[in-house]
């Protein structure tokens, strides 16, 4: 009894450690085949970080259709139609719709029950009938994909990015300007669509941007020979720095000189040194020192210069006695200003405060041309004087947007003296290639 006592204690013995080193075996295999993992992980990352990634052939962009005016993101109702018809898919099922006949969807279309709604023209372009743009009912290539919300319809167009240029360009620059400057407008605008297809812009309806200024406007005035020529001569060319394609900001018209991204409180770093402060002159000095908003000037009443400050700062500052510049940034930009009142004072910073804390309705600006034009919500740049002259405020400035990358004007008018579109590029973008 107690012999088979010892045998039965031998044997389980034995099977722990069978058992044991089966365990050990595996949890070695395991850490192995972890290691493995992360060996094949950090050869992965270390593969993409040498090689950026690289944009598809002509990739598809998902651009959400704003309202009339930019106001909204989601409409009441949408109403198509195309001269040569219309295939409208749901879920699983298609259907035709006969050539000139609208299709007007609500929100409560019993197809959304089936899935998103897609509606693509037999042949050419899908006219939205329901919207209005600058130059008046608006047509898109490609896909319009419809989403029901809880606000109204939600309506993105889906085509390859270089139609979508040839929707950007014209709405971005008259078609009427040099061919240069529009093939160096095309490139901008197709890297600057690059970076933002890197994430979705509205990930709720998977739209990498809007066709607004909050991206590039996009479908507001018609395309031209001029530039859907300028997008295909250029056809997926980008600007990269350090092998990266960056993000290419441009603007309408500088006053000689631009300004890098410290105007909007970002640090400058070796990713964005592409972005510096440039003169924009050549052997007859400013290419710009004779269009209208390379000079201009207002003279402010204060109360009206006193009502805005208070309204666009949310500072009731009372009556202005002052307003300072504290900080200039690169090229001379007003980076920090402050303004004093009987009741209070405020300090705003960056160039976008700035402007829209001066902005807004109730006074004019003459441009050195002589013409004049009514204040906006921002004012025209943040490359300004400012002083009190007892009762107003006199501003004095030049050039017309936030002054970081390519001023088009001043691409317009490099053009006109020859440059071609890699020189113009290569002026507002420092150490870039373009390829």
């Amino acid at each position: 009894m107690e012999g088979q006592l010892y045998y039965g204690l031998a044997v389980l013995a034995a099977l722990f450690v069978v058992v044991g080193l089966t365990a050990a075996l595996k949890g070695a295999g395991a850490e192995q085949e972890e290691g493995k993992e992360e060996e094949r992980r950090i050869k992965k990352e270390e593969a993409q970080s040498d090689s950026p990634k690289e944009p598809a052939q002509n990739p598809v962009i998902r651009v959400l259709l704003m309202t009339d005016g930019y106001r909204h993101t989601v409409h009441p109702g949408v109403s198509l139609i195309s001269d040569a018809g219309l295939t409208v898919t749901a879920g699983d099922e298609s259907e035709d719709w006969a050539a000139g006949s609208e299709l007007a969807i609500a929100p409560d279309d019993a197809r959304f029950q089936k899935g998103n709604i897609r509606v693509q023209a037999k042949e050419g372009k899908v006219t939205v009938s329901s919207l209005s743009r600058g130059y008046g009912t608006p047509s898109y290539d490609g896909v319009i994909e419809l989403r029901t919300t809880a606000e109204g319809i939600a309506m993105i167009n889906e085509l390859p990015v270089e139609d979508y240029l040839c929707g950007v360009i014209p709405s971005e620059m008259p078609s009427s300007y040099e061919q240069e400057a529009l093939k160096a407008q095309a490139v901008c605008a197709r890297s600057f669509a690059y970076r933002q297809m890197e994430e979705y812009g509205y990930p709720e309806y998977e739209a990498h941007v809007n066709d607004s200024t909050d991206y590039q406007v996009y479908g507001n005035s018609e395309a031209a020979d001029s530039t859907r020529s300028a997008v295909a001569e250029t056809a997926g060319e980008v600007v990269r720095y350090g092998g990266q394609i960056v993000t290419t900001y441009y603007y309408s018209t500088s006053c000689g000189s631009t300004t890098s991204l410290e105007a909007w409180g970002t640090a400058a770093s070796e990713d964005n040194a592409y972005l510096q402060s440039v003169e924009v002159e050549g052997e007859d000095g400013d290419y710009e020192k004779d269009l209208p908003w390379y000079r201009w000037e207002a003279s402010v009443p204060v109360a009206v210069l006193s009502d805005l400050v208070g309204l666009n700062t949310g500072t009731d500052v009372g009556t202005l006695s002052s307003i300072t510049i504290l900080e200039t940034g690169p090229g001379g930009v007003a980076v920090k200003i402050e303004a004093v009142g009987d009741r209070g004072s405020v300090v705003v910073e960056t160039e976008n405060k700035i402007r829209r804390a001066l902005g807004g309705s109730g006074y004019k600006i003459q441009k050195q041309d002589g013409s004049v034009a009514d204040s906006g919500a921002l004012l025209p740049s943040a490359f300004f004087t400012i002083e009190n002259t007892g009762d107003a405020f006199l501003i004095k400035g030049g050039g017309f947007g936030h002054g970081i990358g390519m001023s088009q004007n001043g691409a317009n008018e490099m053009a006109k003296e020859g440059k071609d579109y890699k020189e113009i590029l290569t002026l507002f973008y420092q150490g870039v290639t373009v390829e």
